[in-house]
């Protein structure tokens, strides 16, 4: 899917236009090889510029191509993904895409909230034809989003901690795990994006104008702040998990402890009436009472092991 946006300079007008007008925004989702070919062909620019940002393994990186000054930008965006009917935050890489000082490109393999907020007119002082700009209020939207998703990961993983403090569900162990993984995604994602953010601040890769640059300033504010909240959470989950490890080997003890103890009381009775089931003389085997006395021996040596493994704390 091709879209291309423009804002009036005059009016300021921002609406959906059909042919490449110079100052506009052409965003691609999951474009297919006729409309890559296609925007090439229009804006004469290298298609591998948006193949590279349409690899989903794509880390966060710069690159520029001298001859014809195009700058490529790719930084990764926090989405969530349906796996197995359960939310699951991840990452994935997002292009942008400065041709000369006429267009400006997104690329990205499916929809996310940063670009949509743009194509919805959410964001305040934004026009298509001041590139910089644009840039630098994707890198801030996509830090703030960062923390936003952070925020969420930590109430599900405290809403997990409370169902597991109650009963020791596999489902919650696996969501933790879950969150954790998406921590470490998120931490690795935002380290690389302040990469490209520091090497854009020093100002050799793209111009920076003074009424700007702050936004880049804040967007790599935002950006540590998040870097600190992943890790911190990373850190607290970690804990958590090796706590709950540690409380479940130390249940499954308690419950051997308690079976073997129980399989040492129900030995005494079945030990006695062994004995004296035998086919040899015994004593009290012509006792008319004999019976009723087995039992109560049975019953008392029984009740004398239980008082002494309850003693030892074996029962508990």
């Amino acid at each position: 899917m091709v879209k291309i946006y423009n804002t009036n300079i005059e009016t300021n007008e921002f609406k959906e236009i059909k042919e490449y007008a110079k100052g506009s925004w052409i965003n691609m989702v999951n474009p297919n090889e006729k409309e890559i070919q296609e925007v090439c062909e229009n804006l004469k620019i290298n298609d591998q510029f948006i193949r590279d940002a349409l690899d989903f393994e794509e880390k966060a990186r710069i690159d520029q191509e001298d001859d014809d000054n195009t700058i490529l930008f790719v930084v990764d965006v926090p989405i969530i993904e349906k796996v197995e009917g359960v939310d699951t935050y991840t990452t994935m890489p997002v292009g942008m895409i400065v041709v000369r000082d006429d267009y400006f490109i997104t690329v990205s393999l499916r929809k996310n909230r940063i670009i949509e907020d743009f194509e919805k007119r959410k964001i305040k002082n934004f026009q298509t034809y001041k590139k910089t700009r644009f840039i630098f209020q994707i890198l801030y939207l996509n830090a703030s989003y960062y923390l936003t998703y952070l925020k969420q990961i930590n109430k599900e993983t405290e809403f997990a901690e409370y169902i597991l403090k109650n009963s020791m569900r596999n489902k919650e162990l696996l969501k933790m795990l879950s969150l954790e993984k998406s921590l470490v995604y998120f931490a690795t994602s935002l380290k690389s994006n302040e990469i490209v953010m520091e090497k854009t601040l020093r100002g050799r890769i793209i111009k920076l104008y003074d009424e700007d640059e702050d936004i880049l300033e804040d967007a790599i504010t935002e950006n540590k702040q998040a870097i600190e909240m992943a890790q911190i959470y990373n850190n607290i989950l970690n804990g958590t998990m090796d706590a709950y490890a540690s409380i479940i080997s130390n249940n499954l003890n308690g419950v051997m402890k308690t079976l073997t103890s129980i399989t040492i009381i129900l030995a005494v009775p079945t030990m006695i009436s062994s004995f004296w089931g035998m086919n040899v003389n015994l004593p009290l085997q012509n006792n008319p009472y004999g019976f009723i006395i087995m039992v109560l021996l049975a019953v008392l040596i029984t009740v004398i092991v239980t008082i002494w493994l309850n003693k030892k704390d074996m029962l508990k």
